[in-house]
């Protein structure tokens, strides 16, 4: 059975992206179920991701893994520094509004006003 990181290796090449690595060793120390659960995104995500075959957004992704395993963190207007995952998930509820309690009605706003926000929306464009 071959590895994650073997696995990750032969579909990236020599080159393989650290956060791809990092991906791929979380894989190994616990297991792709348990790493996609943690990431709060499924086990075919993580498995495509390190086969290379992912057909979404790699940025996205690489943001993720950042923010959850690699300490990667965001200045968020309304929060302060908060970990890139937890901005990519405040960003993805912002696309619809909802009044379901006052902090996501708060989070739909400023996320609404922030540049990443914006980027994001005129990069998928």
């Amino acid at each position: 059975m071959i590895s994650a990181v073997d696995k990750a290796r032969a579909a990236w090449g020599p080159q393989v992206p650290d956060w791809v690595e990092r991906l791929a060793e979380e894989c190994m120390a616990t297991s792709q179920n348990k790493v996609a659960a943690r990431l709060n995104r499924s086990a075919s995500l993580v498995s495509t991701v390190l086969g290379k075959t992912y057909a979404g957004s790699y940025e996205a992704v690489e943001e993720v893994v950042r923010g959850v395993y690699m300490r990667a963190t965001v200045r968020c207007p309304a929060q302060g520094e908060i970990g890139a995952n937890t901005c990519r998930d405040w960003m993805l509820k912002a696309a619809r509004f909802s009044n379901i309690n006052s902090e996501r009605v708060r989070m739909y706003r400023a996320c609404r006003a922030c540049p990443r926000y914006r980027k994001e929306a005129t990069d998928a464009a």
